[in-house]
């Protein structure tokens, strides 16, 4: 390798004993167009002149102690001492952190992606990747081409600046979203089990549907709808409910007694002597599916890394439209007057399944921590839930679990208010004048979510398809099967469009589809066309006003409001939900044909709220989030900002991780030998 090549990729040859290693410097500004140049200087070897208050970091793992130990009457070199890639970051008040910059790059993405499994942060996790994968590479690059010119006198010219710009920033990209493939026998497991909730949760929107002429044949319209929206009833009450568990019982606590209610919520409705003991194991199940709709997001995305929670919320919106579907194919085999009451009693089996999977379902690990930050307990989670195999990996995993939870805590305004009384964080929320429109439009698209008349199609289509076609359980089996075909293609479509747009083309698509139907119901279209507009209806839903309205408060809020803005929504959708489910059948029996009416009043509002006043999702575009970085870090100084580094000096491999096991064997071996001997 020439001198050039080597200064080009950040090594230098060390004369002494020919090893590659990098300099560091003893400051050094963050990029940036006011970056002061003047006075940088090397100082020496990266690792040896690190300040003694970073020697906390330098852990040693199992294959540390293992190399440590005589070989041949010689003690070999300890791992702990291996040429790493370390980065050193000094924050603004003089303290020093130490990580390599694909470690960086993850806290950054611990502390900007919100603790919850969501469909549709993707994008928002890889523009993150990107953006910091750019803006490390563009420190990797402003460092090398100092070094360069303190060693040489000649700085990188353009091309060479953006052909290491671009070869670094790929490298850490690839690095940093590994996580995002990796994926451990533990976290598959938990995401099974969690996702049994909102199968169990969709099973049951669908599951009073197709039996609804054979349960108590005779029963009046409100009692029916009241049975129907006692779902609803129960479900806010268990959304409040479930942050108490889950603060005080754990995360896998609060799921197993969500769990313990779907048992007896189902042989309470499998059991009933009247519709009125249905009516109460369907408020119980509603409490289930409150507390579901609140903890499988939580508990998820505190075990994912930042890069899975988009996918984790994906397979839990899933595992919720599959449950709907499957209420409706089971209604061909049991919605009979002698088959009803199983209906209702899978609820409860399929939660005694998920009860028997429990010893798999692993605690928290943030809530383990939030508790005590020295947790062994929570430590052997992580080791397990990552894959790792060093105890280094597992400190800095834990360092990103108590940084972001600290950035992403509600009271970190209070920290400092030297024990000054903290405000509400829903008043304050509704104070902050910056974030008023994002609080009106939150609560305007719940609102939209549910009186687009949605859970009408899945509580009543019977009722709808009634005289549409022949045998209503068809249409409605077709509607919980395009649900699912939609929910798919609704995750493409978020990878791609604006979240504005998509209310916009959700909003008005629904609202053809509302005009459509009605047209055809009163003759002018067959009523086929009818059924195809009801398709098209869910479907423009799923893309739009299902899925979006969540995501604004996980993408477009701050850290501290994020709790308080998915708590009155949640509050608000239920309510909204109980009142659609309550008040369709007298709706459509007082309207007929032109029940879809209101809905497509609603719709039409709510596009025109969407185009004058919804704000696009800001901050989601990777030059955007690298802007934000710069804003954030404005006041740290970096060094040894070494990413190639950081890919040649990696954890020891595979094979050396054999040998040192080999080592230990050999050594047991050796001293069973002697005490034989002896």
């Amino acid at each position: 390798m020439s001198e050039h090549t080597s200064l080009l990729s950040g090594e230098k040859k060390d004369d002494d004993n020919g090893s590659l290693r990098r300099r560091s410097f003893g400051s050094f500004s963050r990029f940036g167009p006011d970056v002061e140049t003047s006075g940088v200087k090397p100082s020496g070897d990266s690792i040896s002149n690190i300040p003694l208050v970073l020697e906390g970091w330098n852990r040693k793992s199992m294959s540390a102690q293992a190399d440590a130990i005589p070989l041949n009457g010689k003690k070999g070199q300890s791992t702990g001492q291996r040429a790493r890639a370390r980065s050193f970051v000094q924050n603004i008040d003089g303290t020093m952190v130490s990580m390599t910059p694909v470690e960086m790059g993850r806290h950054e993405l611990y502390e900007e992606v919100p603790f919850l499994a969501m469909s549709g942060l993707q994008r928002k996790e890889h523009s993150l990747s990107v953006a910091f994968s750019s803006y490390a590479a563009q420190l990797d690059t402003l460092e090398t081409d100092e070094y360069m010119a303190a060693t040489t006198g000649k700085h990188l010219n353009p091309e060479e600046k953006e052909r290491r710009l671009s070869q670094m920033s790929l490298l850490l990209l690839d690095e940093l979203e590994v996580d995002a493939i990796t994926v451990t026998t533990p976290l598959i497991f938990a995401v099974l089990i969690a996702s049994m909730l909102m199968f169990n949760m969709g099973y049951n929107i669908s599951v009073m549907n197709a039996p609804e002429p054979f349960v108590f044949p005779g029963h009046s319209t409100s009692a029916w709808s009241m049975a129907v929206a006692a779902f609803c009833v129960g479900g806010p009450l268990g959304a409040v409910l479930a942050g108490q568990w889950a603060d005080q019982r754990g995360r896998r606590g609060a799921l197993m007694i969500t769990t313990w209610l779907f048992i007896f919520g189902g042989f309470v409705q499998a059991l009933a002597p009247s519709l009125n003991i249905v009516i109460v194991g369907r408020a119980i199940i509603g409490v289930a599916s409150g507390a579901s709709t609140v903890l499988v997001p939580i508990y998820l995305g505190e075990l994912a890394p930042p890069s899975l929670r988009g996918v984790m919320g994906t397979m839990t919106q899933f595992a919720l439209v599959i449950g709907i579907l499957v209420a409706d194919l089971v209604g061909f085999v049991l919605a009979n007057p002698t088959g009803w009451r199983y209906m209702f009693f899978l609820t409860s089996a399929m939660a005694f399944f998920q009860l028997l999977l429990t010893p798999f379902l692993l605690e928290s690990p943030r809530w383990l921590l939030g508790r005590n930050a020295n947790s062994n307990k929570a430590r052997f989670i992580i080791k397990k839930l990552r894959g790792f195999r060093y105890d280094e990996e597992v400190e800095t995993e834990v360092e990103h679990y108590l940084g972001a939870s600290k950035s992403q805590s509600r009271n970190d305004s209070n920290d400092n208010s030297g024990g000054s009384s903290a405000k509400n964080p829903m008043l304050e929320m509704f104070q902050d004048k910056k974030v008023r429109l994002l609080v009106i439009s939150t609560l305007v698209m719940q609102v939209a979510s549910q009186f687009s008349g949605i859970n009408a199609v899945f509580y009543y289509s019977g009722l709808f398809f009634d005289g549409v076609i022949e045998n209503p359980l068809v249409g409605t089996t077709l509607m919980g099967a395009i649900n699912v075909l939609a929910t798919y293609v609704a995750l493409l479509l978020m990878d791609k469009c604006g979240r504005r747009t998509l209310i916009m083309w959700s909003s008005a698509g629904m609202f053809v589809s509302c005009i459509v139907i009605v047209v055809s119901l009163n003759g002018y279209f067959s009523d086929m066309v009818a059924l195809g507009a009801v398709a098209s209806y869910v479907c423009f839903f799923e893309i739009g006003l299902g899925p979006i309205p969540w995501l604004i408060v996980a993408e477009m809020f701050e850290g501290k409001y994020v709790a308080p803005a998915m708590s009155i929504s949640c509050q608000l959708n239920w309510a909204c939900n109980f009142f659609v489910g309550l008040f369709f059948p007298y709706i459509n029996k007082s309207l007929g044909a032109y029940s879809f009416g209101p809905f497509a009043i609603v719709l039409l509002l709510t596009f025109m709220f969407a185009w004058i006043y919804l704000p696009e999702t800001q901050g989601t575009t990777p030059a955007e989030l690298q802007a934000e970085m710069v804003k954030k870090n404005a006041g740290r100084s970096y060094h040894n900002m070494d990413i190639e580094g950081m890919a040649s000096h990696a954890p020891p491999s595979q094979d050396e991780w054999e040998q040192a096991l080999a080592l230990l064997k050999q050594l047991g071996d050796d001293d069973s030998d002697e005490a034989a001997g002896v």
